[in-house]
């Protein structure tokens, strides 16, 4: 049976953890906006300035080769912890960074600690456990995030955290004394090697999550509007096609809104474009404040907004239309020291239909929309046209912008 030489070991694991936080900053040079990658890059070169350390046991001193290589290595976790936290966009505590490392360097100078491995054993596992169950706990909080990946790092990290706690135990069991170099060279032998494996995964697993986390950023980018944070019209469109679908299979009165900022041309030209985007950001802050969770709403483009309220009937929609007219007109009244005194023209159609076409109430809803500003402006009209759906029935003519 072939066995691992413990210096062979220990000389692979500072290769390994040296060659994965050069790959971690390197990944982090290629997109500096998530800066865990950096943290955890530098983690994994602290642990294998600790491995080193570790390795010339027996030819330095045992304050550089057991306190000061356990020091980094608690500082190491320290950072990777630190990492999730600002992974997940939390602060940065730089107190705990070295609350490990302090600990053990005060604790160990006690004649007690000196005299006994067992107690070197469940002081230093316990460090290395809270890091790492701290780190498997920064990335359960940000669970709502959604990253395949991130359940297989809480899942490694706890795992870790656990496994280390078994060292007491083992090493009680096997004395670590001259004359029994074997046994520990046994123990060592599976630390290092349980240890190797896991810096080897987690790395890996931590390249997926800010890989992960980028991709899922550039979709969410195409979809979203930059200045309001709302659905854009490619996603609004897409999003109400499916709710069709939803409606089909249970059908409920359904609404759309199709919605325009009175003026707006006026507000940039008098006020400026900031004040502009400002009233802006403000109609769709407070439309998610008016609206449901439930409810669609988008930036078609401009100023014109579009929403689709499901399981709304007309009476229900209107008032909702009516809520949001007056709080977006009571709102703009001063916008920044100004007094914008902004207002909103509202077309919407009501469907109690088994089947919906998107396409055709949101024509209906725009012929609305003209009749409510062709009627004086801010104010909510509702269509009185048939719908009827008939897909070869030419739809009813887009109005010009107003």
């Amino acid at each position: 049976m072939m066995s691992l030489d413990i210096n062979t070991l220990f000389l692979v694991t500072i290769y390994v953890e040296a060659i994965l936080g050069l790959l971690l900053l390197f990944a982090w040079v290629q997109n500096t906006s998530i800066h865990g990658v950096a943290w955890w890059g530098f983690a994994h070169l602290i642990r294998a300035g600790s491995v080193m350390l570790f390795g010339l046991y027996g030819s330095v001193p045992d304050l550089v080769s057991i306190d000061l290589a356990n020091a980094l290595l608690f500082t190491a976790f320290a950072v990777t912890w630190t990492g999730a936290r600002v992974f997940d966009g939390r602060s940065i505590e730089p107190v705990y960074l070295v609350t490990g490392a302090a600990l053990w360097l005060l604790v160990c100078r006690l004649p007690v600690v000196i005299e006994s491995v067992g107690i070197r054993a469940l002081i230093s596992s316990g460090i290395v456990t809270a890091y790492t169950w701290l780190t498997a706990y920064e990335f359960w909080r940000g669970r709502d995030e959604a990253l395949v990946s991130r359940w297989p790092a809480i899942f490694m990290f706890f795992a870790h955290g656990a496994l280390f706690l078994l060292h007491t135990p083992a090493v009680t069991l096997l004395p670590w004394r001259p004359l029994n170099t074997i046994y520990g060279s046994v123990w060592l032998t599976i630390i290092s090697f349980e240890a190797l494996l896991f810096t080897i995964s987690i790395a890996f697993i931590l390249l997926a999550m800010a890989k992960e986390r980028t991709e899922l950023r550039h979709r969410t980018a195409a979809m979203v509007d930059p200045l309001t944070g709302i659905a854009n019209r490619r996603a609004f469109l897409e999003n109400a096609e499916m709710l069709a679908k939803r409606h089909a299979d249970a059908p409920k009165p359904t609404a759309v809104l199709l919605i325009d900022l009175d003026h707006f041309k006026s507000i940039n030209d008098r006020f400026g474009h900031a004040v502009g985007d400002r009233v802006l950001e403000m109609f769709a802050s407070i439309a998610q404040t008016t609206l449901r969770a439930s409810d669609l709403l988008g930036r078609l483009g401009g100023e014109e907004f579009a929403a689709v309220l499901y399981d709304a009937p007309r009476g229900a929609a209107v008032a909702v239309a009516e809520r949001l007219r007056e709080a977006f007109a009571q709102a703009t009244q001063d916008v920044e020291g100004r007094p914008v005194c902004a207002t909103m023209s509202i077309g919407l159609v009501s469907c109690e239909m088994p089947l919906i076409d998107i396409t055709s109430l949101l024509a209906q809803a725009d012929q609305a929309l003209y009749f409510a500003k062709e009627r004086g402006r801010n104010r909510v009209e509702v269509a009185n046209l048939s719908l009827v759906i008939d897909n070869n029935k030419p739809k009813p003519a887009a109005r010009s912008a107003a």
